[in-house]
Parts: structure tokens; C-alpha cells; sequence
């Protein structure tokens, strides 16, 4: 909503401003409303920059991943890791993903910058397989790219174009994106698992999730969110949870794998609690796949002892 003459007097202007109010409110969800602000304007060109970077960012190859190792609690060899994306924008430099990732699922550009995110991991996952290195790599995937027709397209074209063993490469989902749309979470992840591909369910216990959902998705792999890790080992409450989350995964015939590990005496909780699997600053922050290469060619990291 807007007024006038506060905040224009020209028809255009007035119907701009109005526009700019109603998606501010349509941001914070249904059956709300927005007056106009100039700080709203402010917002939407600073959201509309970042859009044009992020289109350049894709044609000029702006984008790296990183990889964060899972390791065996045990022993503290590298079993898996997670993908996560990088920007080095050519004008700001590196840029987090908490600065662009809303703007690129909001913009839809989220779609292809995920698949090219799985053609890189695909490449990445082929050359380190030629190069003697035998590691799953997992990689993150938005409700909005679920829902995208091409999606499973994508998948398989990385998957053929690299040469890829479609068993080291595993689907990521956060709970919300399951659940969100369980109908279409369950046909497009059923579909990765035909390939071969691993499905891992990240932020667990984050959200209001249904079992019964969970029981009819088919998962591999359960992430236990890094909040109730970081509680580890004196309260008691996230003492409960992840205890409940383990026992859950064993019934569902899941591996669980808990998040957001950074003391030895979490990683040694975790171990106790019968969780073989863990990942986190402890044992490793997100790395180039150079170093990568060099930590998983026999490197056990700190966990081991812990």
C-alpha cells in the first residue's frame, strides 16, 4: 500500500511504490499487508543487483565448491562430504551463500545454478575416482528444484556427461523442502534412488515434520541438525533428542550423521551415543578439492582421538 502525495504523485510512480509494498508483504507470508517505506526501494534495487550478478556470475563461471568431510567417529577417516557453493564475485570478492541463496530461490536462478553445481560435483567425483580417491559427495537441493520439471534430466545428464558412479553421488534435502511437498519430494527422490544416488535429509528435528511422511520418503541418511549438537554433552535436552534421532535412524535402517561438531568432547559423546558418523570444525572446515585430495588420501582427522 501506498499514499500520496508521501510517497509520489504520478500514477507510475504511485503504482511502482504500490508494487514494491505488496511483495515486501508477500515475503512475510499470507494475509498481510505493507505501507510503502523508501527504504523498501533501497531493498528491491540491492535485490536486483545481486539477480544481474548472480546471471553474470553463471556466464563468466564465478562459482567453486568447497567440500566438508564426514568422518567415521571411530576411526576419523573421511567416509563422505558435502558440496557447498562458493562465489567469488569478481566485484565483492567472496560472497557467503546467506548473501545470494535467497535471492537465487526467490528469482528462480536457483534451478540453474543447481544444475551446474551437480555437473561440477559430478566432474569432481569422476576425477577423484580416476585419481584412486573413493569418496561420496553429497549435494545440497531446494524444494524449488524438486518441483523443476528438469530437474531429474539434470541428474542424469551430469551423472552421463562426467562418467560419474551415480553410488557416489547423494542427494541433499533439508526437511522443509521434503515435507513441504511430500508427494513431490517422494517421485523425484524415488527417481535418484533408481539411478543409484544416496538421499540425505539435512536440519533434522528443525521443523514440524510428520514420521509418517518420513517413514514414506525414501531417505539414506539422517543429518542431525548442528542445534542440538552444539548443547553436546551437558544439556540434556539436546542430550535427549539426538539420542531419539539415532535410535530412529537404526529402526528406519538409516546412517545418521551429526552436524556442527567443534569440541573433542561432543565428537566423544556422539561416539559413546552409538553415532558413527560426524561432521564439522573439529575434524575439518569446507576445503578446495585439492585439499581435499590430500586430506582424503589416508589423513585421519581429529575425531579419532577424541
Amino acid at each position: 500500500m501506498c499514499a500520496s502525495p508521501q510517497d509520489g504523485v504520478e500514477p507510475e510512480t504511485l503504482i511502482r511504490n504500490a508494487d514494491t509494498a505488496m511483495y515486501r508483504a508477500k515475503d512475510g507470508g499470507r494475509n498481510r499487508y505493507r505501507m510503502y517505506t523508501s527504504d523498501m526501494h533501497a531493498a528491491v534495487r540491492a535485490r536486483l543487483s545481486i539477480e544481474k550478478a548472480l546471471r553474470r556470475a553463471l556466464e563468466e563461471n564465478e562459482f567453486e565448491l568447497h567440500y566438508q568431510p564426514a568422518v567415521e567417529l571411530a576411526t576419523g577417516r573421511i567416509v563422505g562430504c558435502e558440496a557447498l557453493l562458493r562465489w567469488h564475485s569478481k566485484d565483492r570478492g567472496l560472497r557467503a551463500p546467506a548473501d545470494f541463496i535467497l535471492v537465487a530461490e526467490e528469482s528462480g536462478l536457483i534451478v540453474p545454478i543447481g544444475a551446474w553445481v551437480m555437473r561440477e560435483a559430478a566432474r569432481q567425483s569422476r576425477a577423484w575416482v580416476d585419481a584412486g580417491i573413493t569418496c561420496a559427495i553429497s549435494v545440497n537441493v531446494s524444494g524449488r528444484q524438486l518441483r523443476d520439471a528438469t530437474f531429474i534430466d539434470e541428474v542424469w545428464r551430469a551423472i552421463s556427461d562426467s562418467g560419474a558412479d551415480a553410488r557416489l553421488l547423494g542427494i541433499e534435502i533439508t526437511e522443509s523442502a521434503a515435507l513441504g511437498e511430500p508427494e513431490v519430494a517422494r517421485d523425484v527422490l524415488g527417481e535418484c534412488r533408481r539411478l543409484g544416488m544416496d538421499v540425505l535429509l539435512d536440519d533434522f528435528g528443525t521443523h514440524y515434520s510428520s514420521l509418517t511422511y518420513l517413514k514414506k520418503l525414501p531417505i539414506d541418511v539422517i543429518k542431525i541438525d548442528r542445534s542440538f549438537v552444539d548443547g553436546l554433552p551437558g544439556d540434556p535436552g539436546d542430550a535427549a533428542i539426538v539420542n531419539s534421532v539415532i535410535g530412529l535412524g537404526e529402526n528406519l535402517h538409516c546412517k545418521v550423521i551429526a552436524e556442527g561438531v567443534e569440541r573433542p568432547e561432543q565428537a566423544a559423546w556422539l561416539r559413546d551415543a552409538g553415532c558413527r558418523y560426524a561432521s564439522g570444525f573439529w575434524f575439518a572446515r569446507p576445503m578446495p578439492a585439492t585439499d581435499f585430495a590430500v586430506a582424503a588420501r589416508g589423513v585421519l582427522l581429529g575425531g579419532a582421538n577424541a
